[in-house]
Protein backbone atom coordinates (compact mmCIF):
# COMPACT_ATOMS: atom_id res chain seq x y z
CA UNK A 1 0.00 0.00 0.00
CA UNK A 2 1.60 3.12 -1.14
CA UNK A 3 2.21 5.63 1.79
CA UNK A 4 0.61 9.11 1.48
CA UNK A 5 0.56 11.03 5.10
CA UNK A 6 3.79 9.84 7.27
CA UNK A 7 4.46 11.88 11.18
CA UNK A 8 7.65 11.47 12.16
CA UNK A 9 8.36 11.96 15.98
CA UNK A 10 6.38 15.03 15.77
CA UNK A 11 5.66 16.96 19.15
CA UNK A 12 3.14 19.63 19.67
CA UNK A 13 2.28 21.80 23.09
CA UNK A 14 0.11 24.41 23.24
CA UNK A 15 1.20 25.30 26.98
CA UNK A 16 4.56 24.94 27.94
CA UNK A 17 5.64 21.53 29.99
CA UNK A 18 2.38 19.52 28.74
CA UNK A 19 2.78 17.92 25.22
CA UNK A 20 -0.62 17.50 23.80
CA UNK A 21 0.98 14.94 21.24
CA UNK A 22 4.23 13.18 22.15
CA UNK A 23 6.82 12.20 19.47
CA UNK A 24 4.44 11.07 16.94
CA UNK A 25 5.42 8.00 14.56
CA UNK A 26 2.69 6.73 11.92
CA UNK A 27 1.80 6.97 8.48
CA UNK A 28 -1.72 6.59 6.35
CA UNK A 29 -1.65 5.14 3.15
CA UNK A 30 -3.62 5.22 -0.42
CA UNK A 31 -7.49 4.29 0.44
CA UNK A 32 -7.28 3.49 3.99
CA UNK A 33 -10.19 3.32 6.14
CA UNK A 34 -8.40 4.24 9.67
CA UNK A 35 -10.78 4.69 12.85
CA UNK A 36 -8.94 7.07 15.69
CA UNK A 37 -10.31 6.46 19.17
CA UNK A 38 -9.32 7.82 22.57
CA UNK A 39 -10.72 9.81 25.74
CA UNK A 40 -11.47 13.93 25.42
CA UNK A 41 -7.91 15.30 25.55
CA UNK A 42 -6.06 12.55 24.36
CA UNK A 43 -4.55 14.01 21.48
CA UNK A 44 -6.97 13.10 18.22
CA UNK A 45 -7.76 16.87 17.37
CA UNK A 46 -4.42 17.63 17.49
CA UNK A 47 -3.18 15.24 15.16
CA UNK A 48 -5.88 16.16 12.61
CA UNK A 49 -4.81 19.84 12.73
CA UNK A 50 -1.27 18.83 12.15
CA UNK A 51 -1.72 16.27 9.09
CA UNK A 52 -4.27 19.25 7.73
CA UNK A 53 -0.86 22.00 8.08
CA UNK A 54 -3.40 23.83 10.45
CA UNK A 55 -0.28 23.30 12.77
CA UNK A 56 2.99 23.20 12.38
CA UNK A 57 5.38 20.39 14.68
CA UNK A 58 7.31 21.98 16.56
CA UNK A 59 9.67 18.53 16.72
CA UNK A 60 9.24 16.14 14.35
CA UNK A 61 8.47 16.33 10.71
CA UNK A 62 5.23 15.24 8.77
CA UNK A 63 5.63 14.07 5.14
CA UNK A 64 3.31 14.42 2.44
CA UNK A 65 3.32 11.46 -0.81
CA UNK A 66 7.55 11.79 0.48
CA UNK A 67 7.91 14.75 0.78
CA UNK A 68 8.96 16.90 3.99
CA UNK A 69 6.09 19.42 5.19
CA UNK A 70 8.11 22.86 6.46
CA UNK A 71 6.57 25.73 7.91
CA UNK A 72 6.80 27.71 4.73
CA UNK A 73 3.29 29.35 2.83
CA UNK A 74 3.72 26.62 -0.51
CA UNK A 75 4.43 23.78 1.63
CA UNK A 76 1.77 23.85 3.76
CA UNK A 77 -0.66 24.73 0.88
CA UNK A 78 0.46 21.78 -0.62
CA UNK A 79 -0.29 19.80 2.50
CA UNK A 80 -3.85 21.66 2.87
CA UNK A 81 -4.81 20.96 -0.59
CA UNK A 82 -4.04 17.14 -0.14
CA UNK A 83 -5.17 16.32 3.30
CA UNK A 84 -9.14 17.57 3.55
CA UNK A 85 -10.80 17.87 7.20
CA UNK A 86 -14.29 18.26 7.59
CA UNK A 87 -15.30 19.52 11.45
CA UNK A 88 -17.52 17.73 14.00
CA UNK A 89 -19.93 20.88 13.62
CA UNK A 90 -20.68 21.86 10.06
CA UNK A 91 -21.30 25.52 10.62
CA UNK A 92 -17.96 26.02 11.23
CA UNK A 93 -16.95 25.55 8.02
CA UNK A 94 -19.89 26.12 6.16
CA UNK A 95 -19.93 30.53 4.85
CA UNK A 96 -21.08 30.13 1.32
CA UNK A 97 -24.13 32.47 0.34
CA UNK A 98 -25.45 29.21 -1.39
CA UNK A 99 -24.48 25.68 -1.26
CA UNK A 100 -23.13 25.76 -4.86
CA UNK A 101 -20.59 29.05 -3.60
CA UNK A 102 -19.79 26.66 -0.56
CA UNK A 103 -18.71 23.90 -2.69
CA UNK A 104 -16.92 26.40 -5.16
CA UNK A 105 -15.21 28.09 -2.83
CA UNK A 106 -12.37 26.23 -1.77
CA UNK A 107 -11.43 24.79 -5.44
CA UNK A 108 -11.65 28.39 -6.95
CA UNK A 109 -8.86 29.45 -4.24
CA UNK A 110 -6.64 27.12 -5.61
CA UNK A 111 -6.60 29.18 -8.46
CA UNK A 112 -7.62 27.10 -11.17
CA UNK A 113 -9.60 27.48 -14.12
CA UNK A 114 -13.39 28.37 -13.93
CA UNK A 115 -14.46 25.43 -16.42
CA UNK A 116 -12.16 22.76 -13.69
CA UNK A 117 -14.08 24.10 -10.75
CA UNK A 118 -17.51 24.00 -12.78
CA UNK A 119 -16.56 20.25 -13.18
CA UNK A 120 -15.45 19.68 -9.95
CA UNK A 121 -18.29 21.51 -8.37
CA UNK A 122 -20.91 18.98 -10.39
CA UNK A 123 -19.32 16.32 -9.08
CA UNK A 124 -18.96 17.34 -5.52
CA UNK A 125 -23.18 18.04 -6.11
CA UNK A 126 -24.01 14.66 -8.01
CA UNK A 127 -21.97 12.27 -5.42
CA UNK A 128 -23.81 13.45 -2.85
CA UNK A 129 -27.14 14.17 -4.43
CA UNK A 130 -27.48 17.96 -3.56
CA UNK A 131 -28.27 18.77 -7.14
CA UNK A 132 -31.99 20.57 -5.39
CA UNK A 133 -29.85 22.41 -2.93
CA UNK A 134 -27.47 24.62 -5.30
CA UNK A 135 -29.00 27.33 -4.69
CA UNK A 136 -30.29 27.21 -1.31
CA UNK A 137 -28.78 28.48 1.83
CA UNK A 138 -26.57 26.19 3.66
CA UNK A 139 -27.29 27.16 7.23
CA UNK A 140 -31.24 26.64 6.76
CA UNK A 141 -30.48 22.81 6.03
CA UNK A 142 -30.58 20.13 8.29
CA UNK A 143 -27.70 19.12 9.95
CA UNK A 144 -27.50 15.66 7.48
CA UNK A 145 -27.64 18.13 5.15
CA UNK A 146 -24.70 19.86 6.08
CA UNK A 147 -22.78 16.86 6.48
CA UNK A 148 -23.21 16.39 3.17
CA UNK A 149 -22.47 19.75 1.83
CA UNK A 150 -19.37 19.46 4.42
CA UNK A 151 -18.11 16.24 2.65
CA UNK A 152 -19.03 17.72 -1.07
CA UNK A 153 -16.22 20.70 0.10
CA UNK A 154 -14.01 18.64 0.61
CA UNK A 155 -14.48 16.31 -2.19
CA UNK A 156 -13.88 19.22 -4.40
CA UNK A 157 -11.18 20.01 -3.45
CA UNK A 158 -9.57 16.23 -4.71
CA UNK A 159 -7.90 15.47 -1.69
CA UNK A 160 -5.44 12.16 -1.11
CA UNK A 161 -6.74 12.29 2.19
CA UNK A 162 -10.14 13.19 4.36
CA UNK A 163 -9.89 13.61 7.76
CA UNK A 164 -13.16 13.39 9.75
CA UNK A 165 -13.98 14.65 13.30
CA UNK A 166 -16.91 12.84 14.47
CA UNK A 167 -18.53 12.74 11.70
CA UNK A 168 -21.66 10.66 12.69
CA UNK A 169 -22.17 13.73 15.60
CA UNK A 170 -26.07 14.48 16.12
CA UNK A 171 -27.26 12.39 13.34
CA UNK A 172 -30.53 10.52 13.21
CA UNK A 173 -30.36 6.46 12.06
CA UNK A 174 -30.98 7.17 8.44
CA UNK A 175 -28.61 10.16 8.27
CA UNK A 176 -26.14 7.99 9.84
CA UNK A 177 -26.74 4.87 7.30
CA UNK A 178 -26.30 7.44 4.75
CA UNK A 179 -22.77 9.10 5.65
CA UNK A 180 -21.66 5.35 5.62
CA UNK A 181 -22.85 5.29 2.37
CA UNK A 182 -20.81 8.21 1.13
CA UNK A 183 -17.91 6.84 2.93
CA UNK A 184 -17.70 3.24 1.56
CA UNK A 185 -18.27 6.15 -2.02
CA UNK A 186 -15.06 8.09 -1.39
CA UNK A 187 -13.08 4.78 -0.08
CA UNK A 188 -13.87 3.23 -3.58
CA UNK A 189 -12.05 6.66 -4.85
CA UNK A 190 -8.78 5.40 -3.22
CA UNK A 191 -8.93 8.68 -1.04
CA UNK A 192 -7.64 7.91 2.90
CA UNK A 193 -9.86 8.02 5.54
CA UNK A 194 -9.15 8.41 9.09
CA UNK A 195 -12.04 9.07 11.12
CA UNK A 196 -11.64 11.04 14.79
CA UNK A 197 -14.63 8.70 16.45
CA UNK A 198 -16.15 8.00 20.41
CA UNK A 199 -18.17 4.83 18.54
CA UNK A 200 -16.40 1.62 18.89
CA UNK A 201 -19.27 -0.31 17.16
CA UNK A 202 -18.68 2.24 14.00
CA UNK A 203 -15.28 1.68 14.27
CA UNK A 204 -15.52 -2.50 14.45
CA UNK A 205 -17.92 -2.20 11.77
CA UNK A 206 -16.51 0.09 8.98
CA UNK A 207 -12.32 0.44 9.59
CA UNK A 208 -9.41 -1.56 8.59
CA UNK A 209 -6.86 -0.27 11.36
CA UNK A 210 -7.64 1.35 14.55
CA UNK A 211 -5.64 4.06 15.98
CA UNK A 212 -5.69 4.99 19.82
CA UNK A 213 -4.61 8.20 21.40
CA UNK A 214 -4.22 8.53 25.36
CA UNK A 215 -2.85 11.55 26.86
CA UNK A 216 -0.72 12.65 23.89
CA UNK A 217 0.63 9.37 23.14
CA UNK A 218 -0.43 6.86 20.39
CA UNK A 219 -1.19 4.16 22.54
CA UNK A 220 -2.01 1.54 19.36
CA UNK A 221 -2.09 0.84 16.33
CA UNK A 222 -3.38 -2.76 14.59
CA UNK A 223 -6.23 -4.38 13.11
CA UNK A 224 -9.27 -4.06 14.75
CA UNK A 225 -9.79 -7.89 15.91
CA UNK A 226 -6.60 -7.13 17.75
CA UNK A 227 -7.29 -3.92 19.62
CA UNK A 228 -10.85 -4.78 20.33
CA UNK A 229 -9.58 -8.46 21.65
CA UNK A 230 -6.96 -6.83 23.97
CA UNK A 231 -9.55 -6.18 27.29
CA UNK A 232 -6.19 -5.01 29.17
CA UNK A 233 -5.42 -1.97 26.79
CA UNK A 234 -9.18 -0.92 26.31
CA UNK A 235 -9.29 -0.86 29.87
CA UNK A 236 -6.41 1.31 30.32
CA UNK A 237 -7.78 4.07 27.51
CA UNK A 238 -11.12 4.29 28.80
CA UNK A 239 -13.09 2.38 25.79
CA UNK A 240 -15.48 -0.59 25.88
CA UNK A 241 -15.35 -3.82 23.64
CA UNK A 242 -18.02 -3.23 20.39
CA UNK A 243 -21.47 -4.73 20.95
CA UNK A 244 -21.10 -7.58 18.43
CA UNK A 245 -17.78 -8.20 20.13
CA UNK A 246 -19.69 -8.94 23.62
CA UNK A 247 -22.25 -10.78 21.42
CA UNK A 248 -20.20 -13.51 19.92
CA UNK A 249 -18.00 -13.93 23.84
CA UNK A 250 -21.88 -14.54 25.01
CA UNK A 251 -23.05 -17.34 22.10
CA UNK A 252 -19.27 -19.11 22.16
CA UNK A 253 -19.50 -18.10 18.22
CA UNK A 254 -15.82 -19.02 16.34
CA UNK A 255 -15.07 -15.16 14.79
CA UNK A 256 -16.91 -12.15 15.67
CA UNK A 257 -18.67 -10.87 13.19
CA UNK A 258 -18.82 -7.24 11.55
CA UNK A 259 -22.54 -6.49 11.11
CA UNK A 260 -25.76 -7.46 12.57
CA UNK A 261 -26.73 -9.13 8.97
CA UNK A 262 -23.48 -11.12 9.43
CA UNK A 263 -24.20 -11.72 13.31
CA UNK A 264 -27.68 -13.58 11.94
CA UNK A 265 -25.97 -14.95 8.84
CA UNK A 266 -24.18 -16.69 11.16
CA UNK A 267 -26.96 -17.39 13.90
CA UNK A 268 -28.46 -18.90 11.58
CA UNK A 269 -26.29 -20.96 9.64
Amino acid sequence: MREILRFEDVSYSYEEGRAALARLTVSVGEGERVAVLGENGAGKSTFFLLANGVLVPQTGCVYFESNPIGNKTESLNTLRRGVGLVFQDPDVQIFGGTVEEEISFGPMNLNIPLSEVRVRVDEAVNSFALEEYRQRVPHSLSGGEKKRITLADALAMQPRVLLLDEPASSLDPANAKLLEDNLAMLAARGIALVVATHDVDFAWRWAQRVLIFRKGKLEADGAPENIFADAALLHRCGLEQPLLFRVAEILKLPAVPRTAEELEQEWNA
